[in-house]
Formats: C-alpha cells, structure tokens, sequence
C-alpha cells in the first residue's frame, strides 16, 4: 500500500458555522423574532490527512465531532472555510462533472433512491445520469446484484424492501459508475446482524476488486475493526489520532486484562483478602470467572499469582477492548 496513489488529501481544513444563538425565555424567544443573535461554531479545527489508493480509512469520533462535516466538505457538499482539500485532483466543492461522476457518498440515514419505483428503474435513471454505457451498465449491475443476492428484488418497489434490501440497492446504486472515492458514512445503521455483516464483507470484497478509496464512519465498532486496518479519531473538530489499529492499543493503553476460570466458587472478600496492595486497578468476579485487570507490564506477573494462589482451570492474558480504548481517547481532555 505504500506505493500507491495518493487520492485525497486534505491541509489545516477547518471549518465554521455560523449558528443561531438561542435567547432563554419567553422574551428571549420574542426578541429573536426582530432581531436574531449569532455565534459561530467551530466544527473542524486544522483537520489534516491524506488517503491513498485501495485504503479504508475509519473515521471515528463521539456525535457532534466532526465527522459528518468533514465527509460534506471532501464530497462537495459544503466547503470549508480555510485549509486546502483535493479529491482526484479537484476541489470538491467546485462540483465539476468530472469530479462528481467519480465519487459516490451512501449515508446511511438519508436515502438517494425513489421510493415508489423500483430498484431497476432507479437504475436506468442513473445510468443515463452518469453516461453508462449499455452493456458495461448490465454487466455491472449483474455483478454487483448477484454478489449482493438481490436479483430477484429488483422489480420490488423500494418502499417494499426491508431496511437491510433497501441498503444494498443503495450499495449497488453507489457503485454502478466505477466510483474512485467512495464515502460510507453510517452505512449499517439500524441493519440486523445478518445484514451488517454481509454489508461489511460486500465492502472488503469490492475493495480487494476494484481498489477505491474509502472513508467509513460508524459508531459500530465492528465496522471499523473488520474493515479498516488505520483509524482517525476526531474529537472536538480536532484529529487526536491517526494510524494503525494495531498501534493504538499499544500506544494508547496501560492495562491488560487476566482472566481466571476457578475450580471452584469465589467471593469479592475471599480474592481482596489476598491480593497485594496496588495489585489490580479493577477486579470483577462473577461466580467462577475473575478478571483482574493490572499495568501491562505486570500481566505476566498477575497471571502467575493467581495460578499460585488459587485452584485455577484456566487462564487468559487479553489486551483492554478497542473500543474502550477509542472511547477513552474520544472523551479526554
């Protein structure tokens, strides 16, 4: 991935809105019928980063970071109000044809196809909007509708289809022009698991044929853990993190977490009752299952106490869960 071609790259963005300040109170509110007052609202902060060719980049930040914003500016929605954004060489805000026919943007909360056709008619309207020609067009969407086991839906209006069926028509409307970038914000909200994990395996097998760039926000972890292997964590506008997944436990964590299976059952007071002073920083016992979780360089140590100690079946040395790691890193400071 090294060698490959840089796609979007984006400089010190930052952008600020312009908001309506609400007035408290009754008068508050009659006052702002004659005159309104205004604050501006700093939603992206010197945002830099860049994407290469065939990357999946996880963009990961609490609601109200920033996310959504800077998705909008590098489609072309919104554009920032200072810093230096390119996608394909545009600037996307410009809206060129060029530039718009070799993007594509699926959120997961707002829907782009018309509800009361069905799937194929939208189809053929894109088509004619994008200039796809006939036969790469048939070609495409057989692909894309047999991989995602929709063909005998596409007949079906769209207000018919469940959740799930609606979100990969939307999926295959995305991808019947070839996009360069594609931008997947929320894509598997409100979807079961089933569907999710089909979406998430459809993404990567795209991916692996067709080597886009894509930028995925979700706050399902599982999204971003099966599918991205580098994360951007944004919080308050800003990017606090950029890099590997691997990297972040070790760069971001100071426990590990041992995990004892007993013989036999055990109580709070009989396991404080014997553990060293500052041995654990959390303890958690459930019937004959104790997780002791203790400074990473002390695991080793933790594991060969309790075998010491206790009459154990089984034990286990895990690194914290990512996504209390990411969770800690989005609400500190």
């Amino acid at each position: 991935m090294g060698d490959s071609k840089q796609v979007i790259h984006v400089e010190d963005c930052s952008k600020v809105f312009r908001v309506h300040k609400k007035q408290p109170g009754l008068m508050g509110s009659i006052r702002s019928l004659f005159h309104r007052a205004w604050e501006e609202k700093q939603a992206l902060r010197d945002v830099s980063l860049t994407v290469n060719e065939g990357e999946i980049v996880g963009l990961v930040g609490a609601n109200g970071a920033g996310k959504t914003t800077l998705v909008k500016i590098l489609s072309g929605i919104i554009h920032p109000s200072a810093g230096k954004v390119s996608v394909l060489g545009h600037n996307p805000w410009d809206r060129q044809n060029e530039f718009r026919s070799r993007i594509a943007l699926i959120m997961g909360q707002k829907a782009q196809l018309w509800w009361d056709l069905p799937a194929a008619d939208c189809f053929l309207l894109l088509r004619e909007m994008y200039s796809v020609p006939r036969d790469v067009f048939a070609r495409r969407l057989e692909e894309l509708a047999a991989t995602l086991d929709v063909r005998d839906l596409l007949t079906t209006q769209i207000r018919r289809l469940s959740l799930g069926e609606r979100m990969k028509m939307e999926l295959i409307a995305a991808l019947l022009h070839s996009p360069k970038v594609l931008f997947l914000d929320e894509p598997t909200i409100g979807l079961d698991l089933t569907s999710q994990r089909a979406m998430r395996q459809f993404i990567l097998q795209y991916r692996e044929r067709h080597q886009p760039a894509m930028i995925l926000t979700s706050h399902y972890m599982e999204d971003i853990k099966t599918m991205c292997r580098r994360i951007v964590i944004i919080r308050k506008g800003s990017v606090v993190y950029d890099g590997s997944i691997d990297h972040i436990v070790a760069d971001h964590t100071r426990f590990k977490i041992v995990t004892a299976q007993l013989a036999g059952q055990m109580t709070r007071s009989d396991i404080e009752g014997v553990l060293p002073d500052g041995f654990a920083a959390e303890i958690h016992i459930n019937g004959q299952e104790l997780r002791v979780q203790v400074e990473r360089d002390r695991a080793a140590d933790a594991a060969q106490f309790l075998l010491l100690q206790f009459d154990v079946a089984d034990i286990a040395i895990e690194e914290e869960d990512i996504s209390t790691i990411i969770e800690s890193i989005q609400t500190e400071g």
